[in-house]
C-alpha cells in the first residue's frame, strides 16, 4: 500500500454555538490541513498521483475557508464549524476530484500544535 500526503495551512475563524465554553466566542485559527491519498500500485511514472494536482485540488477547496468565518458559510449552516466538521467538508469536497488511480483515505485538521482531527473517508 502507497500514501502520499499534501499540506496546506488556512486561516479562519469561528465559534462554536452551545459548547458552553472559551471557543462559544469568535476567535481564529491558522489550520493546518493535510490531506492523505492510498493506492495499491503506481502509475507508469512511478506516481500514486501528481502531488501538483492533489496540491491545486487542495489549494481550489481552501480558498472557499481561508479568511472567512466559518459560521457564515453554507457547508455549517446545519452543523457546528468544529474542526471534525471541517475536516469532513474538506474531504467530501475532495472527492468530487479524480486523483486517478489514488483514493483519498482521509483529511487532517489541526487548528493548534497540539488538536487535531482527522476524517476517514467511508
Amino acid at each position: 500500500m502507497y500514501e502520499i500526503a499534501v499540506e496546506k495551512t488556512i486561516a479562519a475563524a469561528h465559534f462554536l454555538p452551545g459548547y458552553g465554553g472559551k471557543c462559544q466566542r469568535l476567535h481564529g485559527h491558522n489550520y493546518r490541513v493535510r490531506v492523505f491519498l492510498r493506492g495499491e500500485r503506481l502509475n507508469a511514472a512511478g506516481l500514486l498521483a501528481d502531488f501538483s494536482e492533489v496540491k491545486d485540488a487542495l489549494a481550489e477547496v481552501l480558498e472557499a475557508f481561508d479568511h472567512y468565518t466559518l459560521n457564515d458559510l453554507p457547508e455549517f449552516a446545519a452543523a457546528s464549524p468544529s474542526t471534525e466538521n471541517l475536516a469532513r467538508v474538506i474531504a467530501e469536497k475532495l472527492g468530487r476530484y479524480d486523483f486517478g488511480i489514488a483514493r483519498l483515505y482521509c483529511v487532517e485538521v489541526q487548528e493548534t500544535p497540539n488538536q487535531r482531527a482527522t476524517y476517514y473517508v467511508p
